[in-house]
């Protein structure tokens, strides 16, 4: 779905992603590389197989999409280096886009790890009027490009049945991402009537109208 913010065109994918047209820059949050290896580590039953479906979700935008830059609103990885590590780095090596990690709070691992990646790390980004960063804030004269919170959009039905679905949360002057990544689990946001929601299905990106 396309939407246009600041006179910006921004096309939102159902992955969570979000690519920048002017720029030629994608943006992502939360995808907690590692999350799966360490649940595992912990005896709790994920397949291991599902260890490889953030990557194979990173590899289809990145195909989609003709980016130049790619930055992560924080919590790349899930905590500390683990087995996925080596995943990661290949991916790296196979991808020419610069890369950019805007910090979050599981973004512990030492920087000079990405360093040696040439992964650049910030605590906020600045880029014209838009402030890039992993926790919600506000900012004035900026909009706000987030993450961390997991947004999710709860749709009741007629016979009391519930849907669930992570979406895109978008305020007056902000606009809080999706978790890219796998198992991260969701917040519950509820709208005002100056807000608007694009929710994530399998088919693609719906606006929810807002009651």
């Amino acid at each position: 779905m396309n939407i246009i913010i600041n006179n910006q065109d921004f096309i939102l994918h159902q992955s969570g992603a979000v690519f920048w047209e002017k720029k030629k820059m994608l943006l992502i949050s939360d995808v907690h590389l590692g999350k799966v290896t360490h649940f595992r580590k912990h005896g709790i039953g994920i397949p291991k197989d599902a260890i490889f479906e953030n990557f194979n979700r990173l590899k289809t935008v990145f195909e989609l999409f003709d980016s130049e830059t790619v930055v992560f609103l924080g919590d790349l990885f899930h905590s500390k280096i683990n087995t996925e590590w080596g995943l990661f780095v290949n991916w790296i090596k196979e991808n020419p886009q610069k890369i950019i990690l805007v910090e979050g709070n599981h973004d512990i691992i030492d920087k000079q790890n990405y360093a040696k990646l040439n992964i650049e790390i910030y605590n906020e980004l600045e880029i014209d009027n838009f402030l890039l960063t992993h926790h919600p804030i506000e900012k004035e004269g900026f909009f706000n490009f987030c993450g961390h919170i997991h947004p999710a959009i709860k749709l009741k039905g007629l016979a009391r049945q519930f849907l669930v679905l992570p979406c895109f949360f978008l305020k007056p002057n902000q606009l809080i991402f999706p978790a890219f990544g796998e198992f991260t689990g969701n917040s519950y946001l509820t709208p005002s009537e100056n807000d608007k929601v694009y929710a994530i299905t399998k088919e693609g990106i719906i606006e929810v109208a807002i009651n």
